[in-house]
Formats: C-alpha cells, sequence, structure tokens
C-alpha cells in the first residue's frame, strides 16, 4: 500500500454534500452514541476509472475527502486493471468518507447520462474486500443476516461465493443510493466488529493486466482491445526458433523430408520448481493452459505428481534448447507475481 501525496487547494464542496445529507448527521449521532468510534481499516476494489475520479485533477479530490473526513485514505500503486483504496480511522470518519466517495459516484453517474439515451438512473456500486472468515457471519445462519441489512438499508448486498485470486478474501458489492451504502456499510463494520477474523489473512493484491500472446505465421502478437500488435522481436525469434527446431514430427507428416539428414539440435531436459499454490495458474482449467504452452513451444512438460510434505512441485521441460526457452517463459508470464517489484523467476 502506497499514501499517495498530492497538492492541491481543498474546497467546500464535499463539506457541504456531507452537512446537508439529514442521514449522514443521523449516522453520525448514532455512531457516537452506539460506542462504535474505534479504529477501523476497510478496503475496497475499485476499477482505474473508478480511482481516478476519486483522485480528482491533481489529487485535489482525494485530499479534500482526506481532510473532511478525518480518515486516512491509501490507494495502491501499480498499473493494474483494479486498484485496493484502503480506508482507515475511526467509524464516524470512515462513513464520512464513504459517503464523499459515493456521491462522488452518483455524480459521475448523473453526468454520463447527461450524454446518453438511458431513463433510468444505475445505482451506485461499491465493492468491499472482506476477510472469508468473516463472510459466514456477514451472511447469517440461512443468509438471515444479509436479509436483515438487505431490507434495513434498502440497499443491494452480494456475497462472492469464490475468493479473489491468491488471496483469503472475497468481495461484496454494495449497490444502492448513496445514503442505503453508508447505511448498508455501518452494519457492515457492526458484523466485522462483533466477529473478528479468524486466523491469519492473505490480504488480495490486483495483478497488472497480462495480455494473451498468440503466434501466427511466424509472429508473435499481443492482443489489445480488438486489434493484434506485433509482439517486440525477441518472443517472435525465440518462437521461430521453437517452430524450427521442434523434435516433434509435424502434424501429417510421418516420414523426416530428408531421410538420414536431421539439423535439429538433440533434445535435452531441463526443470522447474513451482511452489504448489501458483500450480494451478500453469495448469489451467481442465489441462487448458499447460496444453496451450506444450502447442506454442513445441516442447513435452510433465509436471510431477504433489509429495506430501512438500510445498513445491517438479516440472520436467523436455526439447530443445528454443523449445525450452519458450516453454520456460510461457511458464512465468501465465503465473501470477508473488514479488510486487518484478517478474516471477522460477528455480532450475
Amino acid at each position: 500500500m502506497l499514501s499517495m501525496p498530492f497538492s492541491g487547494t481543498t474546497g467546500p464542496s464535499e463539506e457541504s454534500l456531507w452537512s446537508s445529507r439529514p442521514a449522514c448527521r443521523e449516522m453520525e449521532s448514532k455512531v457516537s452514541e452506539g460506542g462504535l468510534n474505534v479504529t477501523l481499516t476497510i478496503r475496497l476494489l475499485m476499477h482505474g476509472k473508478e480511482v481516478g475520479s476519486i483522485i480528482g485533477k491533481k489529487g485535489e479530490t482525494v485530499k479534500k475527502m482526506r481532510e473532511e473526513s478525518g480518515a486516512r485514505i491509501n490507494i495502491s500503486e501499480g498499473n493494474c486493471p483494479e486498484r485496493i483504496v484502503t480506508i482507515t480511522g475511526p467509524t464516524d470518519a470512515i462513513f464520512k468518507a464513504f459517503a464523499m466517495i459515493a456521491y462522488k459516484f452518483e455524480e459521475d453517474i448523473t453526468n454520463s447520462m447527461s450524454n446518453s439515451t438511458a431513463t433510468s438512473k444505475p445505482p451506485v456500486t461499491l465493492r468491499l474486500v472482506v476477510p472469508a472468515s468473516q463472510c459466514g457471519s456477514l451472511i447469517g445462519k440461512g443468509g438471515s443476516k444479509i436479509k436483515e441489512i438487505r431490507e434495513s438499508t434498502g440497499a443491494q448486498v452480494q456475497v462472492a461465493g469464490d475468493m479473489l485470486p491468491n488471496s483469503t478474501e472475497r468481495a461484496v458489492t454494495i449497490s444502492g443510493t448513496p445514503d442505503a451504502i453508508i447505511q448498508c456499510v455501518k452494519q457492515i463494520c457492526v458484523v466485522m466488529l462483533e466477529s473478528p477474523p479468524k486466523g491469519a489473512t492473505i490480504p488480495y493484491r490486483p495483478k497488472p493486466a497480462s495480455t494473451p500472446v498468440i503466434f501466427a505465421g511466424g509472429q508473435a502478437y499481443t492482443i489489445q482491445g480488438q486489434y493484434a500488435i506485433p509482439h517486440p522481436d525477441q518472443l517472435t525469434k525465440l518462437h521461430q526458433l521453437a517452430m524450427q527446431q521442434t523434435p516433434f514430427t509435424p502434424l501429417g507428416q510421418t516420414t523426416p523430408a530428408f531421410p538420414g539428414l536431421d539439423a535439429s539440435p538433440p533434445a535435452s531436459t531441463h526443470e522447474l520448481t513451482i511452489p504448489n499454490d501458483l500450480i494451478g495458474c500453469i495448469i489451467g482449467r481442465q489441462g487448458t493452459k499447460i496444453n496451450e504452452i506444450r502447442q506454442m513451444s513445441g516442447a513435452q512438460i510433465k509436471i510431477a505428481n504433489a509429495t506430501e510434505g512438500s510445498s513445491e512441485r517438479q516440472i520436467t521441460i523436455t526439447g530443445t534448447p528454443a523449445n525450452i526457452s519458450l516453454a520456460q517463459y510461457l511458464i512465468n508470464a501465465s503465473a501470477p507475481d508473488p514479488d510486487p517489484h518484478g517478474r516471477n523467476t522460477f528455480t532450475a
């Protein structure tokens, strides 16, 4: 997490927004009376466009939110499609920050509708990131708690069934009017205070966008939107070399074109050690990813069975040096990066 320092001048807009809302003033008094004024940390998952909206021009919007709510608002760094916004402070400060964010998103929706033919106004939507061990308390027995929160606040609340990638957290999506969202967040905070997380929490860290690579006509391409952009020469040359030197008989060709003449370098074997928790990303759903890597690289790839007591798996790659190099590149590219400062480099 990185606190993002910005410069800019403050203005009255968010303060007046806050003080002019009866629901917010009522919330503030209820929190104080209820003795809930303890320090909490709430994490939000936002798309890049949403993050840009709350940062504002030269960081003016987030600066005002920090000053007027009294909450610490940190935004994760990195060139990712999603970012984590962490809000920390006393509960009253957190509710003010949430209110300002919700009103800002509502303002964005209103502005976008002025150029649209849509007649119905979509709700404001926020996504919380909550430790999975607390989600059971939030849902309640037979869904009773989440139903109660929906009915009492008027907000729609959905708890994701699966954990976010490489974490022990789940997304909780809240939709509705800004006032309904604030009421809903207040009730979620109460549940989180009453039912602290169990065990260690592995936080969700958004991964930089990885663009798929395809090979056609001896050229590597990356997909960007609706277009295929030629990939840097290094990967293209690696692919060409791998395909020229593949030790396997091409499909439909049963005998060498020139019997007795084989210009391909001899096949060799290379081993990689991969952490168990990353092996699923490399295999893919029903083996689709590893089969794709085999096809692209022209290498034979075998993954050893899990060994009891071991946190790692062996991957054996067989082929020419070029086959092996391309297979290693594709394996590294397919696994999420556990190190935020660099790419994966699995041990050989």
